[in-house]
């Protein structure tokens, strides 16, 4: 099977219960539950008119300003799935229209997260199904190939493989590894809910603000 002209199928999906718990949660606080060193690139941003994405990641890679594989893509989507597609960044030719749209929508597909661009906004945002991309040109794509269909991809140093988990909402997106699932959500539970004390004790004054000098401290700042 030759490298870079293949379509492989999914061998694992990331459960649909930890789907749920984690659309719960913002990709803020699962970032920070992950060390804050995963991003799937602040150039991708929300094409919607608003709501979280969340879903099992089905991922493309093409070339720039090609759809072939995108199209095939969908075709092979379960509802559920975030059809990831790496087409390099280029945003000179949209990968994608509101016809290819309205066919995703009907095979359930949850989302999309496009690195390239995008055409028909307006048909995005009344559609509202979630999809980031990296822009929009009202010039359309290439039907030529080649490309891959389940292999892993790269979006802005952060590798996605078939079958993780994808989040996204007003501050970004985020991979959170299939392997590694449970223990961040444990990790982002956790934090959420100390967050949410934190919230409640600003809000009745009585945020405790004694760790901002000790952490001066700590980094060797002094005081007059």
């Amino acid at each position: 099977m030759p490298i870079g002209n293949r379509i492989l199928q999914r061998q694992r999906r990331i459960d649909d219960a930890l789907i749920q718990a984690f659309a719960a949660l913002p990709v803020a606080v699962v970032s920070d539950s992950m060390s804050r060193v995963f991003a799937g690139g602040a150039d991708l941003r929300p094409m919607h008119r608003e709501g979280a994405l969340a879903g099992v990641a089905l991922t493309v890679r093409t070339r720039p300003g090609d759809n072939l594989m995108l199209h095939k893509a969908i075709d092979m989507a379960e509802p559920g799935d975030v059809i990831v597609c790496d087409a390099g960044g280029d945003t000179t030719n949209a990968l994608m229209g509101e016809l290819m749209l309205a066919y995703a929508v009907k095979k359930g597909v949850a989302g999309f997260v496009l690195n390239g661009a995008l055409r028909d906004l307006d048909g995005f945002r009344d559609t509202n199904l979630p999809t980031f991309a990296a822009g929009v040109t009202h010039r359309g794509p290439y039907k030529n190939g080649p490309g891959e269909i389940n292999t892993p991809i790269n979006i802005g140093g952060m590798v996605i493989e078939p079958g993780d988990l994808i989040l996204g909402d007003n501050d970004g997106l985020l991979c959170v590894p299939f392997e590694t699932a449970p223990t961040v959500l444990a990790a982002a539970q956790a934090k959420q809910a100390a967050e949410e004390k934190q919230m409640a004790a600003i809000h009745a004054g009585e945020n405790d603000r004694r760790w901002v000098d000790s952490a001066l401290a700590a980094a060797g700042c002094e005081f007059e």
